[in-house]
């Protein structure tokens, strides 16, 4: 838009963010002290929210930018933050005149880390310039370097993902039964709540140990026997599995059989 701002000594302008979480929920949110509705969602009054300075630059070096706010407001909660349901997200910064609700996007990127001090969060906010700041050529691995079922995978995720109910959860919430599986299928898969307080949220399998899945944190207060799940399979990355149990040798994506650095070491021996 071609809107210069700030050209008057008194402006209707507020701030506001949209957050994107990558289960699919957009929440927006403004500086305002009602709701302003534009660009096809609500943004929620969050005077409490503060945005830092927004850093700019024009060369390859990452932009920077930071919000941080309390913990009291009802969309951003503590058990949220907790579980990672913003860890990732994509985010928009921007300004917006309340009366005429022309706006203006300053910052784009995603969330980085989370922080949380007292009763007060802070969020690191990183700008598209960091995927240059990635390292885009493949290093030499015995594993393979692939997500499972991502790019350069190829395997299918819905074919390897279930339907399931958890039969028993322990007493820290974070090993759980669930029937009709075989478990050692899903060490480093994961699961997704399909209702409770957990609904929507991914939560990584760390380990299998005599039937139960052990995941990455406890699930929510509410868990219990009964409850609905997604399971996803998991991969140990090797060649071994990839070829045996997926068929997909000629899709991995690492080099098991190159020598490691222990062959420069090696003194030279007789060969019997």
């Amino acid at each position: 838009m071609s809107r210069t701002w700030f050209s008057q000594s008194l402006e209707t302008v507020a701030v506001w963010w949209r957050i994107e979480r990558r289960d699919g929920v957009a929440q927006g949110f403004t500086s305002h002290d009602r709701d302003l509705v534009f660009a096809g969602l609500r943004h929620r009054t969050a005077p409490g929210m503060v945005p830092s300075a927004v850093r700019r630059t024009a060369t390859l070096e990452t932009d920077s930018a930071e919000v941080s706010g309390a913990l009291a407001h009802d969309a951003i909660g503590e058990a949220d933050l907790a579980g990672g349901r913003f860890d990732g997200a994509r985010v928009a910064m921007g300004l917006v005149d309340w009366e005429s609700l022309e706006f203006e996007t300053l910052f784009t990127g995603t969330i980085g880390s989370v922080g949380r001090e007292g009763e007060q969060f802070s969020a690191e906010l990183e700008s598209l310039k960091q995927v240059l700041a990635r390292d885009l050529v493949p290093r030499t691995s015995p594993t393979c370097r692939a997500e499972f079922c991502g790019d350069g995978c190829t395997l299918s995720s819905a074919r390897f993902t279930h339907e399931a109910t958890l039969t028993e959860v322990g007493a820290g919430r974070q090993w759980v039964r669930v029937g009709g599986i075989t478990p050692a299928d899903f060490a480093f898969g994961w699961l997704r709540p399909v209702d409770g307080g957990d609904a929507g949220a991914v939560l990584r399998v760390r380990a299998v140990d005599d039937g139960w899945l052990v995941l990455e944190r406890p699930l929510a207060d509410d868990a219990a026997a009964g409850q609905r799940v997604l399971l996803r399979e998991g991969c140990d990355h090797t060649i071994a599995t990839c070829s045996a149990r997926f068929g997909n040798a000629v899709n991995f994506q690492g080099e098991p059989y190159l020598p490691g650095n222990d062959l420069l070491t090696r003194y030279p021996a007789a060969q019997g």
